[in-house]
């Protein structure tokens, strides 16, 4: 027997995008990014070194309560199968793809209520300085629904 999952939390690069196959079933595809902080050596302070690109797909029903309910920008935990794909793109490049199936994602931002008591789409994802500039650059109450 093989098992092979993966978990990230990140920002949705860009709006979902649901469509339908040919017998029907909903499919959503979005990009997620992820990226990775650490103390600069020689300043000690906190630095991005780089983000990961994590192209999402979510089957069923679940794709489409993603697409209505998430929007680029969005900070989400993706849980799902982990694959890689190489291709060669249009420029002549070899490129690897970082693909995740999803079978959980959840939102870890609050939708916003308007005055008509509607849920408006998620407030933008926090920033360290919103967070009384912690180091961490997110809240830990976020991260009170995740599953594990």
């Amino acid at each position: 027997m093989a098992f092979s999952k993966v978990m990230i939390i990140g920002n949705l690069g860009r709006d979902p995008e649901m469509r339908y196959t040919p017998n029907g079933r909903q499919v959503t595809e979005f990009s997620v990014a992820v990226t990775h902080r650490g103390r600069d050596p020689q300043t000690g302070e906190w630095a991005d070194q780089g983000t990961d690109w994590f192209r999402v797909t979510i089957w069923g029903d679940r794709a489409e309560r993603a697409a209505e309910q998430f929007r680029k920008g969005n900070r989400v935990f993706v849980e799902g199968r982990f694959r890689t794909r190489e291709y060669d793109a249009k420029d002549g490049t070899h490129r690897t793809s970082l693909e995740i199936t999803a079978d959980n994602v959840i939102a870890l931002e609050r939708p916003s209520q308007n005055d008509d008591g509607e849920f408006a789409a998620a407030a933008p994802a926090r920033t360290p300085a919103a967070n009384g500039g912690g180091s961490k650059g997110f809240d830990d109450t976020e991260l009170d629904d995740l599953p594990f």
